[in-house]
């Protein structure tokens, strides 16, 4: 017996809604271009380069304290944050330092000591070059990329059948991005074209499917990048594990709707498809509040009580996870409908 919050019969009007979904969506990435162009990613040490600072107190210490004393040792720092529970006293600093060795650390120790008149351990002293930052951005640019991509093909081959087709286009976009990148062509000017080629190509030769899967995905790629941004949240590993896990969590739920339309399609083969449509995200709906409303608990509970080191990591899933969920019920089937009226008018 399955158990069911909403009935499976309602009926409500989605893609009657869509044009106003799109207008919504449509202002919600134009916020997140707009700021991730204007104010551009806040990059944190993982790709700016820096140092990160690992330090434990003999007795408690105001952050503050700490910043004066970091000041006092030439140190501009990027973030200090609580690690553990308050009764460690312990501190993750991150800067964009790059001095290392026995002298800066016993000057460091010296003047937090001063600074908070307490005793101080540094635990770690880690650096990273900008050299070695940049190629970690570069390369994360890319997973993101080509994750998209074999999506795509996934997609494609899964639900319209057309495997060759779709990994023919892939393969050549992928080539082409990596070819640019190793004649050192700028990330952020290769990603936004490689998309916008490949939403294009998707239409041309009809990959509808793919191609409302992928928008959904670029669409919440973006949104959730640029609510960090706005927010004026730091970009690092985490985070971008934090984004390539939302492609992943979008994409089940838009290929469990994807799954009830093909069902659908071939039940009411003489049903219009913006019918079959409505009808399947509707059949979807009950489980899809199930999973989502108990992954936003986690979610939540995790951007709440997980502390200083992953709130970002946390605040990326919890928007990208609401975002996902909007996208594969206003986005990506919506964009199905759209591609079959403008192929039947042509």
């Amino acid at each position: 017996m399955s158990i069911e919050i909403i009935k499976s019969n309602i009926n409500l009007d989605f893609v009657g809604k869509r044009k106003w979904a799109y207008t919504f969506s449509g202002i919600l990435l134009l916020l997140s271009i707009l700021s991730l162009v204007a104010r551009g990613p806040k990059y944190g040490v993982d790709f700016a380069g820096g140092s990160i600072i690992q330090v434990k107190f003999a007795a408690a210490a105001s952050i503050d304290k700490i910043r004066d004393g970091l000041r006092d040792t030439g140190v501009e720092t990027v973030s200090v944050q609580s690690m553990g529970e308050a009764k460690d006293n312990e501190f993750l600093i991150r800067t964009d330092t790059m001095e290392t060795g026995q002298d800066f650390t016993s000057k460091l120790t010296q003047n937090l000591t001063a600074a908070t008149g307490a005793g101080v351990e540094v635990r770690r002293l880690e650096m990273v070059g900008p050299q070695v930052g940049n190629d970690l951005k570069e390369k994360a640019l890319l997973a993101i990329l080509f994750s998209l991509l074999l999506t795509a093909v996934y997609i494609s081959g899964r639900f319209e059948f057309k495997w060759h087709q779709s990994a023919i286009i892939a393969a050549i976009l992928g080539g082409a991005v990596y070819a640019l990148y190793t004649f050192n062509v700028p990330m952020h000017y290769i990603i936004p074209a490689a998309l916008a080629v490949t939403l294009v190509l998707f239409w041309i030769f009809g990959l509808k499917y793919a191609l409302g899967g992928i928008a959904a995905l670029i669409h919440d790629v973006t949104i959730s990048a640029g609510v960090l941004s706005i927010l004026d949240k730091e970009f690092t590993i985490t985070v971008i594990a934090a984004l390539l896990t939302i492609i992943g969590y979008s994409l089940n739920d838009t290929i469990i709707v994807y799954d009830r339309i093909r069902e659908n399609v071939r039940k009411l083969a003489k049903t219009p498809l913006g019918v079959i449509i409505n009808r399947s995200v509707n059949e979807t709906l009950s489980r899809t509040i199930m999973t989502q409303g108990l992954t936003l608990v986690m979610v939540i509970s995790l951007f709440i009580l997980g502390g200083e080191i992953i709130h970002d990591f946390a605040l990326a899933l919890l928007v990208g996870f609401v975002v996902g969920t909007y996208s594969s019920i206003y986005v990506a089937s919506p964009i199905v409908l759209t591609w079959e009226e403008r192929a039947k008018k042509r």
